[in-house]
């Protein structure tokens, strides 16, 4: 027995199987790495060296607080699944700086850093006509009505 449309019914299941676990798996770890930040519940020594500083550097600041806040938002907005495309646009910056970190500084976790690059990717590809309008080459401008305010007299 055959079925015609089982390959293209195959294809739309796999996909959206594999976009939530990813958004699940991407939420999980910003979740979890951004409480971490607040709550300390995963013990790992400061890095040495260069990395060290850096993270030093970035903690008696405060700035980590900002970035820890950033990952639990948007991670638990991917929980959710509300505001997918707000979450990724959080998420971008926060996980270039992780990339440009471990490549730089500490390559021990280049290879975690690399796998939620992809999470991110898959998720951003079943989004992506949300960010349809930042990826145009050129915008035409145009400037709001100006609104005149009439004075009505009243005959009185």
């Amino acid at each position: 027995m055959s079925f015609p449309s089982w390959d293209m019914r195959a294809d739309g299941v796999c996909m959206k199987i594999l976009t939530n676990l990813s958004r699940f798996l991407l939420a999980l770890v910003f979740t979890v790495f951004g409480l971490n930040g607040f709550l300390h519940f995963i013990p790992a020594p400061p890095p040495s060296g260069v990395a060290g500083q850096f993270l030093g550097a970035m903690f008696v600041s405060k700035y980590l607080l900002f970035v820890f806040a950033i990952q639990l938002i948007a991670g638990v907005l991917l929980f959710v699944n509300r505001f997918v495309p707000l979450a990724l646009a959080l998420l971008a910056p926060v996980i270039v700086n992780i990339l440009l970190f471990h490549s730089l500084m500490a390559p021990s976790g280049l290879g975690l850093a690399l796998f939620v690059a992809i999470l991110w990717g898959i998720v951003f590809a079943s989004v992506r006509s949300a960010f349809a309008g930042i990826v145009e080459a050129r915008v035409e401008t145009r400037t709001a009505p100006v609104r005149r305010h009439s004075r009505v007299i009243s005959p009185a």
